[in-house]
């Protein structure tokens, strides 16, 4: 019997007709094998993985290994982005054991949940040997499995400790982070490491901020640099935008394929600000190609974002994205086809598999002449119409609440800086410029709607949704923070006070039912299902941390309402991360970005005028605002905006005040007169 067809999780519906006799993370499945005395194999992955693909087809839809399965094991699937709390657990524990984590993760516990044996991909002939190994040991040595459990149940729960060391997160230490990174950095492709090389996107957030605080010419050039190293490399499709999770090589040339909302997210937030920064025509471009790759590929109208494109097409990776030159003349003809070859990097003998090549820019074309850009992009246009016609990567619906957050925060950062740039006066392709900005701005109001109405049951936060139906699964604390500092968003884009109101509900919950003794924060509710330890991950890894992701949240409502107590929380949480701060700077990037803002003020900036989207205040405002600054525009005194309260016009004129911890310097009503105050 297979209990996963009415799974709501795309991966779990992938697995639905499998041989095995998958049981859903339940408490029945633990009962089942408490019943028939025998261990659980917990499968851990999602519906975009390739290598989760691959061990599914060779061994979960393999007959025989299903039987073994069956008679000597409780089989449970997992969702690792459906149940992150889970994930967190497990993979602790298969790090612990193994030194390395990933997925497909592979993990076999007691029928308590205690795991004793963990591990990621297995070959299936490896798997088939394993099965028999864990049957024969829990069968004939079931004490030294049970002891070898309890002792990583005892290793995983220190590492998940809370109320350990703090010390203030100071200027000394995020200009020693900074260091950190520049000495880590690869001043040749640009990034962080070798292969496989991961987007940064968080440490270029925080290295863009640390700039604006500090002038630090290097913090900016390592940003710079990296992130156009990226957008000309195969990890940015160069066709219809949008990055891959990430590159197998250090040269960002070859993506492993998948594309996942939260790096797009972040890496919108990373391109906008480098183009807010500098003023840099490739970071524009490439931020306006993300906020439509979001738009248009990842928006499921009336919802929100879908979380991911898979890796593989019909099982088979790169089968869309790649070319051959003979392919560029096919769909171009013979002198456009030679000049998309040499322009995109295509070569006889290939960059990928198989003599096929992933696009890459390797020529510069955005400062080119007018006749160069505008071939380049009628190039673009007939090879994706051409690829169009491809088979195409499935897509993973359902919708995550902390991801688009994400991507809520990003689209609101874009819009704000489009309207502040205009889009008339700057390029050839204004109009399309505008018009991205104009469906990544419905696509953003449809997410935070969803959200709202949705994924909000009953005051508390869950975790996803799909075809609109919200799932079980409860939210955990980066869903709280991150759709709490997306509200927050949504107030200062909009000038509602229903998004501020709904942003303080989730923070008062997460401060009720998530805080942690001595200002840190479990991942999971005091009140949510008790695992083999509750986790209380800081470091931020994939995407922003709960931690992290709560702080920046807390930091923004401060600044928005004036209340001291968030931002004395926000304070004390980012008190138990600075130790790790100082140790691992690169997986404390969001944690040193929220730290850049907290130094810096944050600044509150309120315009108070009839027109916030044409004033020129506002526009300044948005432009050079500090690191971290709250913007809110409108009349004086409206409704549901504390930062417009008690502030009018001047002389019957708009004016700007900027405050810092709501003490104000004078209003003024010129643009230079706000510059100079900034």
């Amino acid at each position: 019997m297979n209990r996963l067809a009415t799974a709501t999780s795309p991966y779990l519906l992938q697995h639905a007709d499998n041989p095995v006799d998958w049981w859903p993370w339940c408490d029945e499945a633990f009962a089942e094998a408490r019943r028939r005395d025998v261990p659980v194999l917990i499968s851990v992955g999602y519906a975009a993985c390739h290598w989760c693909h691959v061990m599914a087809h060779e061994s979960f839809e393999d007959t025989a290994v299903g039987k073994l399965l069956n008679d000597g094991f409780v089989a449970i699937k997992v969702d690792r982005e459906e149940r992150p709390d889970v994930d967190a657990v497990y993979m602790t524990a298969t790090q612990a054991m193994t030194g390395q984590g990933g997925w497909p993760m592979t993990v076999f516990a007691a029928p308590d949940g205690t795991p004793f044996f963990c591990g990621t991909y297995f070959p299936k002939p490896n798997f088939v040997r394993l099965l028999e190994s864990v049957g024969t040991a829990w069968r004939e040595q079931r004490e030294a499995v049970l002891r070898q459990g309890a002792a990583v149940v005892e290793a995983i729960g220190g590492a998940q400790a809370v109320g350990g060391p703090t010390a203030p997160l100071t200027a000394e230490l995020l200009d020693d982070a900074a260091a950190q990174l520049a000495t880590g950095y690869d001043r040749s492709n640009g990034g962080f490491g070798g292969a496989p090389k991961f987007p940064p996107h968080m440490n270029l957030l925080f290295l863009l901020r640390h700039h604006q605080r500090t002038g630090s010419a290097e913090s900016l050039e390592i940003a710079r640099h990296t992130a156009e190293a990226m957008a000309r490399g195969g990890i940015n499709d160069q066709l219809a935008g949008g990055f891959a999770r990430y590159s197998v090589d250090e040269h960002w040339t070859v993506p492993h394929f998948e594309k996942m909302l939260y790096d797009n997210a972040l890496l919108l937030r990373v391109y906008t600000q480098l183009w807010r920064l500098t003023g840099d025509p490739l970071a524009r471009r490439v931020a306006r190609d993300v906020a439509r790759f979001l738009a248009d590929e990842l928006h499921r109208p009336g919802e929100g974002f879908a979380s991911a494109l898979d890796a593989d097409t019909e099982g088979v990776e790169g089968l869309t994205y790649a070319w051959t030159p003979a392919q560029l003349v096919e769909v171009l003809g013979e002198d456009d086809g030679r000049w998309a070859a040499d322009l995109f990097g295509v070569t006889e003998a290939g960059t990928f598999e198989g003599g096929m090549s992933v696009l890459r820019l390797a020529r510069d074309v955005d400062d080119a002449d007018p006749a160069v850009r505008g071939r380049w992009q009628d190039v673009v246009r007939r090879l994706l119409a051409a690829r169009d016609t491809r088979p195409q990567p499935a897509r993973d619906d359902k919708v995550v609440a902390a991801w688009n957050g994400l991507a809520i925060t990003a689209i609101a950062e874009f819009v704000r800086l489009v309207e502040a740039r205009g889009v008339g006066d700057e390029e050839a392709d204004a109009n399309l410029l505008e018009g991205v900005t104009i469906v990544a701005d419905g696509a953003m109001r449809d997410a935070a709607e969803h959200l709202a109405t949705v994924h909000l049951v009953d005051g508390r936060l869950r975790r996803v949704s799909r075809d609109g139906v919200v799932g079980a699964p409860a939210g955990v604390l980066e869903d709280y923070g991150c759709v709490a500092e997306a509200f927050c968003a949504m107030h200062q884009l909009t000038g509602e006070g229903r998004w501020l109101e709904l942003a303080g509900g989730l923070l008062d919950t997460a401060l009720a039912r998530f805080a942690a003794p001595g200002g840190g924060f479990y991942d999971t509710a005091d009140d949510a299902e008790q695992l083999v330890t509750r986790p209380a991950d800081p470091t931020d890894n994939a995407t922003p941390s709960g931690r992290s992701a709560i702080v920046a949240a807390l930091v923004a409502y401060a600044a928005l309402t004036g209340e001291n107590r968030y931002r004395e929380a926000a304070e004390a949480a980012l008190a138990t991360v600075a130790p790790i701060v100082a140790r691992h700077a690169r997986f404390t990037g969001y944690a040193a970005t929220v730290g850049e803002a907290l130094l810096s003020g944050p600044y509150e900036i309120a315009v108070v005028t009839d027109d916030p989207a044409g004033d020129p205040l506002v526009a300044a405002a948005y432009r050079h605002a500090p690191p971290g600054a709250v913007v809110v525009a409108g009349r004086p005194d409206q409704p549901g905006v504390p930062l417009l309260a008690d502030r009018p016009l001047v002389d019957g004129r708009p004016a700007a005040y900027v405050c810092r911890g709501f003490v104000c310097q004078r209003p003024v009503s010129t643009v230079d007169d706000l510059l100079a105050q900034l």
